[in-house]
């Protein structure tokens, strides 16, 4: 039985296991409707299909959002790092579909939601996502993002999966 994602998960690497499923943007882009300025993960570190899922973005000071999240002290916003956190819960809930294309997954709800810290430009934020509970449509997911192995942000996501028509 594989161990839950907790706050305290001193699993955080660069780079994929050996086990796991490695996925670069355009891979991505294949499964994700999102794209420039707001797909915000660069690249999945690795994925266990229908149960966890470890993306990275790198958090660069170009981004769009610096110009008036804050001038002089640039800061991520909180609801950034949370749709970060959706898009690869969208990742891991697309992993066990067999035509990934003709569905969409739509953010439904946060509960437990937590900011701990800043992010800023230079910062490589982990996301770290895993399947709590699957009932019909409905996927909950407990993710948590962390810089430099620190949770900066943490809550449970719920997402609905629908077909697209």
């Amino acid at each position: 039985m594989q161990k839950p994602l907790t706050q305290d998960s001193a699993s955080i690497a660069a780079e994929p296991e050996e086990s796991g499923t490695a996925m670069d943007l355009e891979q991505i882009k294949r499964w994700l409707p999102h794209r420039y300025p707001f797909l915000l993960i660069d690249r999945i570190l690795e994925m266990k299909p229908g149960e966890t899922c470890r993306a990275l973005k790198n958090v660069t000071g170009n981004e769009e959002f610096f110009n008036g999240h804050f001038p002089g002290r640039p800061i991520m916003p909180g609801v950034l790092i949370v749709e970060a956190m959706a898009q690869t819960c969208g990742m891991l809930g697309y992993s066990t579909e067999p035509n990934p294309e003709t569905k969409s997954l739509l953010f439904a709800g946060i509960d437990k939601a937590r900011f701990k810290s800043l992010v800023i430009p230079g910062d490589q934020l982990i996301i770290d996502v895993e399947i709590v509970n699957r009932r019909l449509n409905l996927v909950v997911f407990r993710a948590f993002a962390r810089v430099e192995g620190k949770v900066v942000s943490q809550g449970e996501l719920r997402m609905a999966l629908i077909d697209n028509e």
